[in-house]
């Protein structure tokens, strides 16, 4: 025969039989052996047992709490499970290939905490039970399924990063019962945010405390670890047959939630069955052997197998430890303690990291400030100088424009003297010039009288020759010649004006300016009702933050959409009735219920 485990390649050879069994993914949150394919070379009889193939798998995982699972297979339509003491193929397995097995938990523990050792059995339940949850195998209120999913993403991605773990992250992840994701209004977005804070209260928890917190929560569900069966009392009333780590229990098909009666197993004597009908008698011989019958023997055969091992079980948690469970619980305080300090020597080392980080960044961004710093002040020296030669090159032309202007204020001033000289030698001229024309008006008056009397003199003279004339024809041989000469002078006088123009010169001067910027039976049942106790008042801090996420989405509640659990579930609630008080409640009336629900019967 030969079997192999994908997941580490072993290889195992017996006889001429294959057998081949497919890798356990843990990545895909399954807990299952898959036997690919089963050829029968030849018809000779192999010789493994059921024991066999159970241990291999469990070799193959590293797995020692054995007794609390075991390899399932389905045969019309039944669920069965792979008997230690029985060849393999002795087993009524199906005929057709390929054959698959499930390597799942058989049995549960009553306290996760305190039963399950080995961390690889704690994460074999944590997928088991996650999956049934996500299945709606096991009814989870919503409040409670946020706070599990929190803790799965705390084990599955570790502390929680605002830098790394950004919306959207958990977008591809199954975290939720789509009974819960349809039961409000609710985009993806919104679940995710409140998952995300309390994700985020989880911080410094390592994969197995998160796992076993998750346990912790889901133990205490009401179909947390429990088996059911169809079976029908005396008078043919169909009921529902419960059973878990702690007894049995009748439920009504309608009501998987709380259980009509209950038998803990410290007080059940004998349980058997003939053909399909089931009997349990009570240890107090006074009350009556309830009865009941199932559809089929197998049925019969299966509840048989886990009513003995629950009640071992049971019987075994109340006796102190092997010695195999001693070294185990040893190693694993041993292996816990060294976690620790592992993890308290990491802790120490991320802390020292992250501050070493936070100093090389300070420097860093120091460092960059700094060149920036150093950069802006070259840029501003370069503009400085760029500046200050400019203001040199202004400087300079303006001291030769200063030299220019004052050299033509010089001459300016020059011209200025030599305009004033002039304008007053033109005075001058101008006093004389109207003295000379003051001295020539008087001449002409002068010369004008002087011209009348010349006139006056004139014509007197004419007056005078006329008469003279007068006196020459009289006296024809007397000549007197009076020779008279007149002359006349006339004067032109001219007056000139100077113009005079006085140069103004403006002078304009510029100015720069520069803007720089810058986380014994009665006896042990009174010790279970006192660790219940305690738990319970552990559980109280966690009850509150459930009870407030409640409240908090309880106003987007499409009430349409509430299932039959959903609705028990809130009575019970409602009724302060929890899964280990209703147990306890239901075990006290037993005898009363029997006999009106026809299972009783007399011994």
């Amino acid at each position: 025969m030969q079997l192999q485990d994908c997941s580490k390649d072993t290889v195992f050879e017996q006889d001429q039989f294959s057998l081949l069994l497919s890798c356990f993914c843990h990545q895909q949150f399954q807990q299952k052996m898959q036997f690919d394919s089963i050829k029968t070379c030849s018809k000779r009889t192999v010789k493994w047992k059921g024991k066999d193939l159970f241990d291999l798998v469990c070799r193959t995982l590293g797995l020692r709490e054995t007794w609390f699972f075991g390899l399932q297979y389905t045969i019309k339509d039944t669920v069965a499970w792979l008997k230690m003491d029985k060849k393999v193929l002795d087993h009524d397995v199906p005929t057709e290939e390929p054959v698959t097995f499930h390597f799942l938990a058989k049995f549960y523990p009553e306290n996760a905490e305190e039963e399950l050792v080995q961390e690889i059995t704690q994460h074999l339940f944590f997928l088991q039970v996650k999956k049934q949850i996500l299945d709606e195998k096991i009814y989870c209120p919503p409040e409670a399924s946020v706070l599990l999913a929190s803790y799965a993403v705390q084990a599955k991605y570790g502390d929680y990063d605002p830098n790394v773990h950004k919306r959207g992250f958990l977008a591809q992840e199954e975290l939720l019962p789509k009974r819960v994701i349809n039961l409000y209004q609710m985009t993806p977005e919104m679940w995710e945010e409140r998952i995300t804070a309390w994700y985020a209260e989880h911080r410094g928890r390592a994969r197995d405390e998160a796992e076993m917190e998750y346990l912790k929560i889901a133990q205490d569900l009401e179909m947390y670890g429990v088996n059911y069966f169809a079976i029908r009392n005396k008078k043919g009333t169909e009921l529902l047959l419960g059973v878990d780590a702690l007894g049995l229990h009748i439920y009504d098909p309608d009501n998987r939630l709380t259980p009509k009666i209950s038998f803990p197993w410290n007080e059940i004597r004998n349980i058997s069955y003939s053909d399909k009908e089931f009997t349990i008698k009570p240890l107090d011989k006074k009350i009556d052997v309830f009865k009941f019958n199932s559809s089929k023997l197998r049925v019969n055969k299966l509840i048989l197998q886990l009513c003995i091992g629950n009640h071992d079980l049971f019987m075994r948690r109340r006796k102190a430890d092997s010695l195999e469970v001693q070294q185990m619980k040893a190693q694993a305080r041993e292996e816990k303690a060294r976690k620790q300090m592992e993890r308290q020597r990491l802790a120490r080392e991320k802390k020292m990291r992250e501050e070493a980080e936070r100093t090389r960044d300070e420097l860093e961004r120091r460092l960059m400030q700094l060149k920036e710093e150093a950069t802006m002040a070259n840029e501003a020296l370069m503009r400085s100088e760029e500046t200050a030669d400019l203001l040199a090159e202004k400087a300079q032309i303006t001291e030769e424009e200063a030299k220019l202007l004052a050299q033509k204020a010089a001459e300016a001033e020059q011209e200025m003297q030599r305009i004033k000289a002039t304008a007053i030698r033109t005075e001058e001229e101008k006093r004389l010039m109207e003295q000379k024309v003051l001295e020539a008006e008087m001449l002409a008056l002068k010369m004008a009288e002087e011209s009348e009397r010349r006139a006056k003199e004139a014509d007197q003279l004419k007056q005078d020759l006329q008469e003279a004339r007068e006196s020459e024809r009289r006296a024809k041989q007397k000549l007197l010649e009076i020779t008279s000469k007149s002359s006349y002078t006339s004067m032109n006088s001219s007056t000139t004006a100077l113009p005079t123009d006085l140069p103004s010169f403006n002078l304009i001067n510029e100015s720069l300016s520069f803007d720089f910027k810058d986380t014994d039976m009665k006896r042990l049942s009174m010790e279970i009702e006192k660790e219940k106790v305690e738990y319970m008042e552990k559980s109280k801090h966690l009850q509150e933050q459930l009870n407030e996420l409640k409240t908090e989405i309880e106003a987007l509640k499409l009430k349409e959409r509430e299932t039959a659990l959903d609705i028990l579930h809130n009575e019970n609630a409602s009724r302060g009735n929890s899964k280990h008080n209703t147990i306890k409640k239901v075990s006290e009336g037993s005898t009363l219920l029997f006999s009106q629900l026809g299972l009783g019967a007399h011994p």
